[in-house]
C-alpha cells in the first residue's frame, strides 16, 4: 500500500508539473508573472508565482499571504547566486548538481521561510560547504599523504613495509 501511495504521488508530482510548464510555456513574457490558483496547485488561495530565463522556469507556488513581488525578488536572488555558483547557469547544471542546487536554496529558504537574500552571504556559506566537501574527499588518501610526510620528513628511517604487516598475528581472546 505504501508503495502504491508513493508511486501516485509521484504520478501526481510529475503530471502536476508537466501541467504547469504547459500552462507557463504558453504565457507571453509581456504577461504577468503571477497565475492564479486553481485545482491544478490546490485552489483558489495558491497562486503560481514564476520567471523565465533563457530556457529555465523557476516556478514557486505561494499562498495567498505571500507578497508575489517579494517572491520574484526571491527568485532572482536565486538565479543569481546559480550563475555566479556555475558560470551561466543552465540546464545540465540544475540536473548534475541537483545537491547543491538544493543547499544554495536552503540556504535561501529554510521551514518555508526566508532567511537570507543578501548574495555575499550565500557565497560565503556556499563557499565554505565546498571547502569542507574537499577536506572529506581528501581524508580517504589521508594514509598515503601521511606516510609520503613522514618518509619526507625522516628519509633515513626504516618504515615497516606492507608485507611485513601482514604477517603481524593479533592476540586471541577467550570467548565468554
Amino acid at each position: 500500500y505504501l508503495q502504491l501511495t508513493i508511486d501516485k504521488a509521484v504520478v501526481s508530482t510529475q503530471s502536476t508539473g508537466r501541467e504547469t510548464f504547459l500552462l507557463l510555456s504558453k504565457r507571453e513574457d509581456s504577461v504577468c508573472n503571477f497565475l492564479e490558483g486553481g485545482t491544478l496547485i490546490g485552489g483558489s488561495d495558491f497562486r503560481l508565482v514564476y520567471r523565465h530565463y533563457a530556457t529555465l522556469y523557476f516556478v514557486f507556488c505561494v499562498d495567498s499571504s505571500e507578497s508575489e513581488l517579494g517572491i520574484l525578488d526571491l527568485i532572482q536572488v536565486f538565479v543569481e547566486t546559480l550563475d555566479r555558483c556555475f558560470e551561466n547557469v543552465c540546464e545540465l547544471d540544475l540536473i548534475f548538481h541537483m545537491d547543491k542546487v538544493h543547499y544554495i536554496l536552503q540556504e535561501i529558504v529554510m521551514g518555508g521561510m526566508v532567511v537570507e537574500t543578501n548574495q555575499t552571504e550565500i557565497l560565503t556559506h556556499i563557499e565554505a560547504q565546498q571547502r569542507i566537501e574537499k577536506q572529506e574527499a581528501g581524508m580517504g588518501g589521508a594514509p598515503a599523504r601521511a606516510l609520503s610526510a613522514a618518509k619526507s620528513m625522516a628519509p633515513n628511517v626504516n618504515l615497516p613495509k606492507l608485507a611485513d604487516l601482514q604477517n603481524i598475528s593479533l592476540p586471541s581472546f577467550k570467548k565468554l
